[in-house]
């Protein structure tokens, strides 16, 4: 991957130095992604004791598999490469999913539309979550960060 995902592995790295359990995936942009992606965060959730019934787990892995899914429609030409970054501590569950679309999406108002981002959004402030976009430094990529409560 040409440039550093989430603005530079010293930036991200920082932000879940808190979070005892954490993961990173990176993968090709392709269909495959999306399962891959969400298999792996349910095998590294029930290592981490966060059981699949848990009420915030459904929801988050939708989200999971709609913002894989917006990089693997919209990123794959410029990007080869999405990394998905899955956090926990004991009272929040982050994910997050950087690809080198220069592109960034708007979270927020009328621009959402009715398409996957509005459903991430929707479930997401419905957990009483968080949702941040973070161009990279270069401006040549992004990632998405989603915080939910346990």
């Amino acid at each position: 991957m040409t440039g550093s995902p989430f603005g530079g592995t010293a930036r991200w790295a920082e932000r879940l130095a808190p979070l005892p359990h954490r993961h990173v995936l990176t993968l090709p942009v392709a269909p495959s992604a999306v399962r891959t992606a969400r298999q792996t965060a349910e095998r590294a959730l029930a290592e981490w004791g966060i059981g699949l019934t848990h009420p915030v787990v459904g929801p988050a892995l939708l989200i999971l598999c709609e913002l894989v899914t917006n990089s693997v429609r919209h990123a794959a030409e410029p990007s080869g490469e999405l990394t998905v970054i899955y956090a926990s501590g004991g009272d929040c569950l982050v994910l997050a999913v950087h690809d080198r679309d220069p592109r960034v999406p708007t979270l927020y108002g009328p621009a959402v539309g009715a398409g996957g981002l509005a459903t991430v959004m929707e479930l997401t402030h419905g957990l009483g979550g968080t949702a941040v976009v973070r161009a990279d430094a270069d401006g040549e990529g992004k990632s998405i960060w989603i915080t939910l409560p346990l």
